[in-house]
């Protein structure tokens, strides 16, 4: 996180939420500060720390760092959760596209280790058209085609390559989370809130792609959102089966991981 965008957290939860105001004692001395109490909020989440670990840096003892963490992800949620939790919009949508197919995996959305659902693009491996946007999984998953799952025990050059170069890609989103899966649900709300307006304030910026690569004329694409699809299906029965069969169909998740295998080779 950038200290301009950290500075600008501080000064909106120190201006609208009462636990960070700044407060004198009985002999008028001023208590913590709006930065104190943020920062420490900020590390206990960004290193997934015990509550007593802050004490000696910034002299807070583990009651106090409790009571920071709670009123910051209750302030993130309360002050910025109406513009950064929200659905994925069309940019933000191709965005991961273009990245996915950077990577070797066009039509690839993100990794996930929960329930989710697909969503509508059109995209094309190893010459053959694809309509379901995937996530790449681990083993734990059902062959779908919207997952795509590494391979266990990788036999050949071509399948050894796909398997770490889905390993490598999954990793990195199971990574950013892992700190907080065993955390309270209001915890992972404001951390997802922080990760989007981090996006959003270093999405020119980030040194992990060169972004001149994949934001190319929209022709060089093989991965982009399907504006011809529409959400406003009727929900009856013959809808619901149809889509649970496309995207239960076991033959088109084997056939797109081997696109895919042949694509990445």
């Amino acid at each position: 996180m950038n200290k301009t965008l950290f500075m600008h957290i501080v000064d909106r939860i120190s201006n609208e939420i009462h636990f960070f105001r700044p407060k004198k004692d009985g002999l008028g001395r001023v208590g913590l500060s709006s930065l104190q109490r943020c920062t420490t909020a900020i590390r206990v989440l960004a290193y997934g720390s015990a509550a007593d670990t802050v004490d000696e840096y910034l002299r807070l003892g583990e009651t106090t760092t409790r009571s920071c963490l709670e009123n910051f992800v209750e302030g993130i949620i309360y002050l910025f959760g109406d513009e950064y939790l929200r659905r994925s919009i069309t940019a933000d949508l191709q965005r991961l596209l273009d990245i996915g197919e950077h990577r070797g995996f066009p039509g690839m959305i993100g990794s996930i280790d929960f329930n989710g659902q697909a969503l509508q693009v059109t995209y094309s491996v190893n010459g053959r058209e694809y309509h379901l946007a995937y996530y790449l999984t681990d083993d734990i998953y059902p062959k779908w085609t919207t997952f795509i799952k590494s391979i266990q025990i990788p036999q050949g050059p071509k399948v050894v390559l796909f398997a770490q170069h889905q390993e490598a890609v999954r990793k990195d989103v199971e990574r950013a989370f892992g700190v907080f899966q065993a955390r309270f649900a209001i915890i992972m709300r404001a951390c997802i809130i922080l990760h989007n307006m981090i996006v959003e304030d270093e999405r020119d910026g980030y040194t992990q792609f060169d972004v001149s690569e994949f934001q190319q004329a929209e022709d060089n694409r093989s991965s982009h959102v399907d504006f011809t699809y529409t959400t406003d299906i009727p929900t009856n029965i013959a809808n619901m089966m149809g889509a649970r069969t496309r995207i239960r169909d076991r033959q088109m998740h084997q056939q797109l991981k081997d696109d895919l295998v042949e694509h990445i080779a």
